[in-house]
């Protein structure tokens, strides 16, 4: 009995040592690690002086640590960035669908300013700049060492004032300047059509803005109410670089009722989010398809990543840009703002696709564009096209007949997404008749 009690007496004793020899270790630790942070920002801090004092031209305190501030962001991810109080004013009027520029979402990838997507209807995308272009100067200044918001600070500008981008390509055997006259762009993020007689939908998601979710519902509605019932949908996400997650979210939560939609993973507490569906009210029990390329990122990936784990849709295109990443806008306390990469985002089933996209359930690659000079508009080449003879292809949001059916032709994609959908319909009606046949 004495000796288990001795025992005991000597366990307690070793684990009250370990314990304070663990939180002796972990305060020691972050007594160091804060010893060491303290001496670094002493160096900054001499640093900023002799550049007071020492540089050749006079600088202002404001500068230096704003610049200090960039750099450090740089050394992270291509997504986070310091917006001064001018640009994170900016950032806030764009969310709600209205800035001047050129129109094109970039992203800094190896290193290099490169196009995400140009946004529909505006100079970048009627020029033809596409997703993947890497943008060498603009105007003079050669972009190696430009942070993502200088160099939208230097594409942004006065309506009608020119700005001169150039741009390398696949198949350039140099760069190309592209000279754009700046617009006031404000982006209608939702757009809609009947095709095929009035019996297939059409929605064209261009960004997720605040009102999106609405907007789209909205739209859902006007197609649904039309003559004739709805045989299916194409949700066309091309192009689409993204924008508000809580408005992706919206979007999904319409076709899917229950089940995970997206969740998020990062180091604090708060990072770690859930979205999940909501049972829906109103059924839309048709097929659907979701049109998709290399422009469609972010926020168009999640919509696309949970209809595709919900078995819910068909993805058809080509494989999407690969931004799997979720930013937070922090406020600060002089009006300036931080954009910084807090979490990633998982797929339903669990996918990161980051770098790596959301891979098509059909692959179907996209008709080749340019511009018409004279026109400004863009059309696509078919085989019948080669000889240089081409038509333009329409710009109305909703359009119905014989103009709709031309332009469908124009866009492989768009033409094939209707094609699974009748065919779909078509098996389906087959299915039903032989149903009834062997009944008794």
């Amino acid at each position: 009995m004495l000796n288990t009690i001795r025992k005991k007496v000597a366990l307690s004793a070793v684990f009250a040592i370990f314990l304070i020899v663990s939180i002796t270790m972990t305060h020691g630790k972050i007594k160091a690690e804060s010893e060491d942070m303290y001496e670094k920002l002493k160096v900054f801090s001499d640093v900023l002086s002799i550049v007071q004092k020492n540089y050749v031209e006079e600088t202002k305190p404001e500068d230096l640590i704003y610049g200090a501030i960039n750099g450090m962001l740089r050394t992270l991810d291509p997504h986070s960035s310091f917006m001064r109080p001018d640009l994170y004013k900016e950032l806030q009027v764009e969310t709600k669908g209205s800035f001047g520029g050129i129109g094109i979402e970039i992203t800094i990838r190896k290193g290099i300013l490169t196009i995400v997507s140009p946004i529909e209807d505006t100079p970048g995308f009627k020029a033809g700049l596409k997703s993947g272009d890497k943008i060498i100067k603009i105007e003079d200044e050669y972009t190696e060492n430009m942070t993502l918001l200088d160099a939208v600070k230097r594409m942004r500008g006065p309506a009608g004032e020119k700005v001169t981008i150039s741009i390398m390509r696949k198949g350039f055997t140099e760069p190309k300047d592209f000279t754009l006259t700046r617009e006031v762009i404000r982006i209608k993020s939702v757009k809609y059509k009947l095709l095929e007689e009035n019996t297939i939908g059409y929605i064209r998601l261009s960004q997720f803005q605040e009102k999106t979710g609405g907007e789209f519902n909205k739209a859902l509605d006007t197609l649904e109410q039309g003559d004739n019932p709805l045989i299916g949908l194409v949700l066309d996400l091309r192009n689409n670089p993204g924008g508000l997650l809580d408005q992706a979210v919206k979007v999904c939560d319409t076709f899917i009722d229950e089940g995970l939609i997206v969740y998020t993973q990062g180091r604090t507490e708060g990072q770690q989010m859930r979205f999940t569906a909501h049972p829906n009210i109103k059924p839309h029990d048709y097929p659907i398809i979701v049109l998709v390329n290399g422009g469609s990122a972010s926020g168009s990936e999640i919509v696309a990543g949970a209809l595709q784990d919900h078995n819910r849709a068909v993805i058809l295109g080509t494989p999407t840009f690969g931004k799997g990443s979720v930013q937070t806008i922090i406020p600060l306390d002089d009006r300036s703002g931080l954009r910084l990469t807090t979490a990633r985002y998982y797929t339903p089933s669990g996918k990161s696709i980051q770098a790596t996209g959301i891979i098509p359930d059909v692959v179907v690659k996209e008709d080749f564009f340019h511009m018409d000079e004279d026109k400004k508009k863009i059309k696509f080449i078919k085989e019948k096209d080669l000889d240089g003879h081409f038509e333009p292809e329409g710009e109305t949001e909703e359009i119905t007949g014989t103009e709709e059916e031309e332009e469908a032709e124009k866009d492989t994609q768009l033409t094939r997404a209707t094609q699974l959908i009748k065919s779909w319909h078509i098996f389906k009606e087959f299915e039903s008749k032989n149903q009834q046949a062997v009944a008794p």
